[in-house]
């Protein structure tokens, strides 16, 4: 098999050099990523990695994501960088991958390649429009996960220390008392800084979260309102409500907006085995599906990262066994039913998008980081 072509991910378009640093700076490759890549780029996949129905061909269309595009060909989709590993002579930076690429699966010696169209008129010999590189990402580059899902979160605090936030400023007053107060509606708020900035982001005051594992409450969970900015200052302060996710009161309190920095949430297995559980569900619920965010009981303290995929499980739960000569109480095993890939990460808290549930989550389902 020859080198050249030994890769499970398509070969980037041409595009300026410049174009490619630049990318490159903003969806950085860890020394890990680039071994696995380096590795896998002689020989290859095994069959057994490939999913099930991995089609001979593929066309990157708009929307796709690293992840899912790995989900089609592998087994394994949190092995992403075995996906652009098999590829390295062709490829410079995995997330040069563009809508309108082709990708052949290639299949010998009881292993698997995937190479590049370079058919006439085929994405090989294509130059894409700024246009169309300006489409997905800002440059029309794949991402790891589809970013308008998670992106709200990434500049909300979520987590936060409760004395803390009853010290920040606070609504005392609405515009002719309304009790409930919406978009374009004047609040007045009270222990404003001198000098802070215009916008701000208005919370509920916070509610505890509660380790199903041990009863007691780790951490305090800010209910997200909106966002306002400061028209007037003072004591008290004139704020217009830009956005308003959720009526904003009098008690509520505001934070300053923080910038998110997306780019850097690439999806990756643990080095660790860590083992928890699911903590809430994102905006009260009982139950959650595909792309709703979750709570986890564990954080950067037990070695969570932001960009690790979890197993979920399912509770299996304890039963009276009747068959027996003698009833007796018997663990039924959990069930993997989806992942949950991290996007933020607190001291004992974590905060994760479900990916590819087959199942819904309950609060106190198990997640695991041993994968294979």
């Amino acid at each position: 098999m020859k080198k050249s072509s030994t890769a499970l991910l398509g070969a980037a378009l041409a595009v300026a050099a410049s174009f490619q640093a630049a990318t490159a700076a903003d969806y950085p490759v860890t020394p890990q990523q680039r071994a696995v890549a380096d590795q896998t780029a002689q020989a290859g996949v095994a069959l057994a990695e490939l999913a099930p129905n991995a089609p001979d061909s593929y066309t990157v269309k708009s929307g796709d994501t690293l992840w899912g595009i790995s989900a089609l060909f592998l087994n394994r989709p949190w092995r992403w960088p075995e996906l652009w590993g098999m590829n390295r002579d062709q490829i410079r930076n995995p997330h040069l991958i563009y809508p309108g690429q082709i990708l052949l699966l290639e299949k010998s010696n009881g292993r698997a390649t995937l190479r590049l169209s370079t058919a006439p008129g085929s994405v090989a010999t294509l130059k894409l429009s700024p246009h169309i590189r300006a489409e997905a990402t800002g440059n029309g580059a794949v991402p790891s996960i589809n970013p308008k899902v998670i992106e709200p979160f990434l500049t909300r605090p979520l987590i936060v220390d409760e004395a803390g936030l009853a010290r920040t400023p606070r609504v005392i007053s609405t515009q002719e008392e309304h009790v409930i107060n919406g978009t374009n509606d004047l609040i007045y708020v009270r222990g404003v800084p001198q000098g802070a900035g215009a916008s701000w982001q208005v919370f509920r005051p916070a509610t505890p979260l509660t380790d199903p594992e041990t009863g007691a409450v780790i951490a305090w969970e800010a209910v997200y309102c909106g966002v306002a900015d400061m028209t007037a200052p003072g004591d008290p302060a004139t704020f217009r409500i830009k956005e308003a996710r959720e009526e904003i009161r009098v008690g509520d309190r505001l934070v300053p907006t923080e910038g998110g920095d997306f780019p850097t949430y690439m999806p990756h297995a643990s080095s660790t085995v860590i083992d928890g559980r699911v903590m809430s569900i994102y905006n009260g619920v009982e139950q959650a599906a595909t792309d709703m965010v979750i709570s986890l009981n564990r954080g950067a303290a037990q070695g969570v990262e932001r960009g690790h995929v979890f197993r979920l499980m399912s509770y299996g739960g304890y039963m009276v066994d009747r068959t027996a000569a003698k009833p007796e109480q018997v663990r039924l095993p959990d069930e993997a039913y989806g992942d949950v890939f991290v996007f933020r990460v607190f001291e004992n808290v974590s905060y994760g998008l479900i990916l590819r549930a087959t199942n819904t989550t309950r609060i106190g389902d198990r997640f695991v980081s041993k994968l294979d």
